[in-house]
């Protein structure tokens, strides 16, 4: 059947009014002599010329990415499969049946109080035979000769990956009896989790729309290790299978043009289009398979329909005129559903019924015959071929537009009715037209167990399903755990150029400390080829354009062009084997390629350090489920939220200045994040994050705010790197004052510690207090250390309680703890729980929305400059009776601080 184009298949223009018929005839004949005697590709090549030639000509043509509403291969050009379709057929049956029981037994035993488990049994019902086709035939496991094809599942599937993994003997009874019940540890995860199985799934998928960008941006990563010779990834593929409703997600579409424009042909899309999203039609006015082709094929994708199984090419052959080809368009994906959920006498009536010419097609036909003309993706033949030429298409990547029944073989249950993705629970009635339709040898007597179905080792289906997994390497899905190769950071004094007191008169930003020790990474002969820069088009911002000429942007391209700025030290320079990313505009793609890397270790046995720096109101607030993503991955690397805090970034506002990305980041269990003041703490940091993950390879990321406000730095404390790394230390002592002065303890993070400095000095000057000063690199690090004690101690109370690292810091001072930093003030109320008992503890942060001002004004309006820290100070004195709260009101007077202004909160 050839994927002509159809006149209803257009992009919605009217069909202009024929006004020469006979002209319009003989241009269609000429046409269709071309097809017949030289084929298809010498037609469009014609067709092109000729479309060339009219734009070139100034004809104003709308363009049309659709082709007709049939398969693009026709069935002479099918590769043929060199498997055994009957065995494939009986081991999908095995695969359905057990995949359905282990839904339902989970749902129909469970404590009183425990509620329904859920699953899904519809979703895989409809993609068995791609899967059976992929793990069959195409899919290779990493082996001696392969680094392994990459798998990104459809997370409602999962119930057939397990039933697969079965039979394979990869997963036992037990596990399968456990399905979604995890915490005594022989469970199964409900959806593709590595965290959770971590030797099993590779990518975490169900959070919809996220699979599909990530693994666009996993295989520009692969042609990336490539091109910089540190992994040969010319053979591996990245297979994505998606949902048609799930491509209404913005981010599953977001980044197309991306993998087109880098002629990714070594990412294949498998597009499921079974007309259905969770709760009815994807397009019911509509055609979502018309619409995905034009969406892809104008991105510059390959696009591969399959929507009609072997018995319709028979009647497609005998459709001269095109009734039956006009139909199939006309028809709306409301009815194919329908259809599809009724039976054959209703397809008769309500499909070809519609024009008399298809109704006479069929009429030889029984109603039996007519529901068994299937959708392409249950035709294993068919399903082959669309993959065989996915797999060997290349200078783009593809995408295949499967059509497939959800819910197929369900029945009266089930097959495509709109509640089918919620059942999972079938009567004995239905379980026994389930047996019966895939015929299943378990007896009637045995069916009330719903026992699961695996054949003896010996069998032939038992053998070609172990050798076909052999011919490809191994099984599928398997996640490496830990990289084989190894790495010994550099000691910490290899940077000890940011570890050092600036020198008089110079001032530096925690983010061009960061730079700096980038830098000097990168001079490392081991590590530095292992560093991934990742930029989101604001490398300037940042102080890294000087990277763009030392390691390059890369660009499987080249650099085609002269840079505007080639006469400059530190031009633009793109490079074939360049080292930088740089996404432009696009914090998700620099997030999906951050992940790529950070999970090298196991998708590529190759351990990458990448860096991915932002905005950081821009991190979490606006990547936070692919921040959840990478948790989920077991992700290895730094994110740096750049101009971070809510007074710093100054000049940008309401949608720029980040009060809260800790407390987004605090949300993640393996995330370690910090709020550096000083360079000494940064590079601390960073060593210890690249010990953690490079040299022992823990399943951790690092976040870390940086500041763009410049001022000297002090150097490092000898004997204060584990302090910094647990979160707190002294960094400030007291001034000498007489032994009965007051006394209190500042702490702070940021760039707002600076602040607890000079309210140091004015508490000092004004008012005879003694403050020392913390610097508290995290509140976060310090409120998981003090929870874990405090756990520690609940469960074994016989035991001698553990001590918070925040309490054993402060058990030696004296007086109230002031805490101020530039983010929401519940960043630092987390640890109230652990300041020592009987002290008081005050809390200033920047609640509320940003704003455009001058540092001074911001941190006057948020209440947490040095003039706030020192009334807040004053106020726990006197609350503790140390001072009489007339001091606190003289101090409100002395600096001017408007009491009755509007709360930032509410401002």
């Amino acid at each position: 059947m050839s994927a002509q184009p159809d006149p209803q298949a257009g992009n919605g223009n009217a069909p202009a009014t024929d006004t020469d018929q006979q002209e319009t005839r003989e241009w269609m004949d000429a046409l269709s002599a071309v097809i017949d005697k030289e084929g298809a590709e010498r037609a469009h090549y014609l067709l092109e010329q000729l479309l060339e030639h009219a734009r070139q000509n100034s004809v104003d043509l709308p363009f049309s990415a659709n082709t007709g509403y049939v398969n693009t291969i026709e069935p002479s050009q099918e590769a043929r499969s060199p498997g055994n379709l009957e065995i494939e057929q009986r081991l999908r049956a095995y695969m359905r049946w057990n995949a359905m029981a282990m839904v339902v037994k989970a749902n129909r035993h469970h404590p009183p109080e425990g509620g329904d488990l859920g699953g899904h049994i519809g979703s895989f019902a409809s993609l068995a035979s791609m899967f059976g086709a992929g793990f069959n035939h195409f899919w290779h496991a990493e082996s001696e000769n392969h680094g392994g094809d990459l798998l990104y599942i459809q997370g409602h599937v999962s119930p057939g990956i397990y039933a697969r993994a079965y039979l394979e003997g990869r997963l036992s009874e037990e596990q399968l009896l456990n399905f979604r019940q995890e915490v005594d540890g022989k469970g199964l995860s409900s959806y593709p989790h590595p965290k959770l199985m971590p030797e099993f799934w590779q990518f975490p998928t169900v959070s919809m729309g996220l699979g599909p960008l990530m693994a666009i941006y996993q295989a520009r990563f692969l042609k990336y290790l490539h091109a910089r010779g540190i992994a040969n990834t010319e053979n591996r593929k990245v297979w994505v299978f998606c949902g048609d409703g799930e491509m209404d997600e913005v981010e599953s579409l977001g980044a197309i043009g991306l993998a087109a424009r880098e002629k990714l042909d070594n990412l294949v899309f498998v597009i499921n289009c079974n007309l259905q999203r969770l709760d009815g039609p994807v397009r019911g006015n509509g055609k979502i398979i018309q619409e995905l082709e034009g969406e892809f094929r104008g991105a510059g994708w390959n696009v591969i329909k399959l929507i009609w199984g072997k018995g319709w090419d028979e009647l497609l052959a005998k459709d001269h005129d095109g009734a039956l080809r006009k139909l199939m368009m006309e028809t709306n994906d409301g009815d194919y559903q329908a259809m599809k959920a009724n039976d054959g006498a209703y397809v008769r009536k309500n499909f070809f019924g519609r024009d008399p010419r298809t109704l006479k097609m069929v009429e030889h036909m029984t109603d039996d015959e007519i529901w068994n003309l299937q959708r392409g993706g249950h035709d294993s033949q068919k399903v082959y071929a669309a993959f065989h030429a996915a797999q060997n298409h290349g200078g783009q990547p593809s995408v295949l537009l499967v059509k497939t029944v959800k819910g197929f073989g369900m029945g009266k249950i089930g097959e495509a009715k709109n509640t089918v993705h919620q059942t999972k629970k079938l009567s004995d009635e239905d379980i026994k037209a389930f047996r019966d339709r895939f015929n299943i040898p378990i007896p009637d007597s045995q069916l009330a167990e719903l026992p699961f179905y695996k054949p003896a080792d010996d069998t032939p289906e038992m053998k070609y399903l172990h050798e076909r997994r052999k011919a490809l390497g191994g099984y599928l899905p398997h996640r490496r755990v830990k990289a084989d190769e190894s790495f010994t950071v550099p000691a910490l004094d290899t940077f000890k150029a940011i570890l050092e007191a600036t020198p008089e008169g110079r001032e530096i930003s925690t983010t061009q400390a960061y730079v700096r020790f980038l830098t000097q990474l990168l001079r490392d002969q081991a590590l530095g080829p292992r560093v991934v820069p990742i930029l989101v088009d604001e490398a300037r911002t940042f102080g890294m354009e000087g990277l763009f000429r030392q390691i390059g942007i890369y660009n499987p391209a080249g650099q085609q062009y002269t840079p505007v700025d080639k006469d400059q030290v530190m031009y633009y320079k793109e490079d074939k084997a360049g080292q930088i990313l740089q996404e432009g505009i696009n914090e998700a793609g620099g997030m999906s390629s951050w992940i790529a890397a950070a999970t090298s270790y196991s998708t590529n046995n190759r351990i990458m350090i990448p860096f991915y720096v932002y905005y950081s109101m821009f991190g979490f607030q606006r990547i936070g489920d692919l921040a959840w993503a990478a948790g989920d991955m077991q992700a290895r690397g730094f994110l740096l939220g750049g101009t971070s805090g809510r007074t710093t970034l100054n000049g940008e506002g309401l949608q720029h200045e980040d009060g809260h990305s800790h407390i987004l980041a605090n949300t993640i269990p393996n995330c370690v994040s910090y709020d550096p003041t000083f360079a000494h703490e940064v590079a601390v940091i960073m060593h210890d994050g690249m010990k953690r993950m490079v040299e022992r390879q823990e399943n951790v990321f690092y976040y870390l705010t940086l500041l763009n406000e410049n001022y000297p730095m002090p150097g490092l404390q000898p004997g204060t790197e584990e302090q910094i790394i647990k979160g707190m230390y002294l960094c400030k002592q007291a001034p000498a004052l007489p032994k009965d002065a007051p006394t209190v303890q500042l702490l702070g993070s940021g760039t707002i510690l600076r602040e607890s400095f000079f309210a140091q000095e004015l508490l000092e000057k004004d008012w005879g207090v003694a403050a020392s000063v913390w610097s508290c690199p995290s509140f976060n690090e310090l409120t998981r250390d003090g929870q874990n004690a405090e756990r520690w101690s609940l469960l074994h109370p016989t035991e001698e309680a553990k001590v918070p690292f925040v309490t054993q810091q402060l058990s030696a001072s004296q007086g109230p703890v002031v805490a101020s930093t530039d983010y929401m003030k519940a960043y630092a109320e987390q640890i109230r729980p652990f300041i020592p008992k009987g002290r008081t503890y005050k809390v200033l942060g920047t609640d509320g929305f940003g704003r455009s001002d001058f540092r001074s004004k911001l941190r006057e309006h948020f209440e947490i400059n040095r003039h706030y820290i020192v009334v807040a100070a004053l106020k726990a004195l006197s609350e503790d009776g140390v001072l009489p709260a007339t001091k606190v009101a003289e101090a409100i007077a002395k600096y001017n601080i408007q009491a009755d202004k509007v709360n930032p909160l509410y401002a």
